[in-house]
């Protein structure tokens, strides 16, 4: 992975956005969808955190990891977007709502086969946030456990009680899926 950082001073601001957003924006929307479900608002809370960066482009060399700072920021505004009151009335009024948290598949849902990539992350998406997201970050972003205590503030062994927690729910699910045919 390339290092973020403007360490030579001479690459101009819009220059290294253009850059981190190249290298970190599909990533970054994936895991702030992880959170609140909706790709639109996903995409909304990533270009808010750009603009972050590119606020504190003259202090970008002081940040210890990169990486981790930029998970971080993202995970903390989608937590935020979560508990807002205008989220809560959107998607709890929205007509949309019954229909995803229907039991009763679509019709034409019902004719389309399901792939096992297609199960497991809805399966990951149901799971609540306190196991998806160290599921997301762990099994997806490829962090570690201490950048996971890290970016979560969380003690090891929370995480790890946290990922095993996850994986059983995740495999009750999935086994789920199998025994109904969905």
């Amino acid at each position: 992975m390339r290092k973020v950082k403007n360490d030579d001073h001479s690459e101009s601001r819009d220059a290294w956005l253009e850059r981190i957003m190249d290298e970190y924006g599909e990533r970054l929307t994936k895991l702030a969808y992880n959170y609140v479900k909706d790709w639109g608002m996903a995409e909304d809370i990533v270009q808010d955190v750009f603009i972050t960066c590119f606020r504190h482009f003259e202090k970008i060399d002081e940040i210890l990891s990169f990486k981790a700072w930029i998970y971080c920021l993202v995970i903390n505004r989608s937590k935020d977007v979560l508990k807002s009151s205008a989220f809560k009335r959107v998607v709890m009024n929205s007509s949309l709502y019954s229909i995803f948290t229907s039991k009763e598949p679509l019709p034409d849902m019902r004719l389309v086969k399901r792939s096992e990539e297609e199960i497991l992350s809805r399966s990951v998406l149901d799971l609540p946030v306190k196991y998806r997201e160290v599921i997301i970050l762990y099994y997806y972003e490829e962090c570690s456990i201490e950048e996971i205590k890290g970016l979560l503030g969380l003690n090891g062994n929370t995480i790890k009680t946290r990922l095993n927690r996850g994986r059983t729910k995740l495999k009750s699910s999935l086994e789920r899926w199998e025994r109904d045919g969905e």
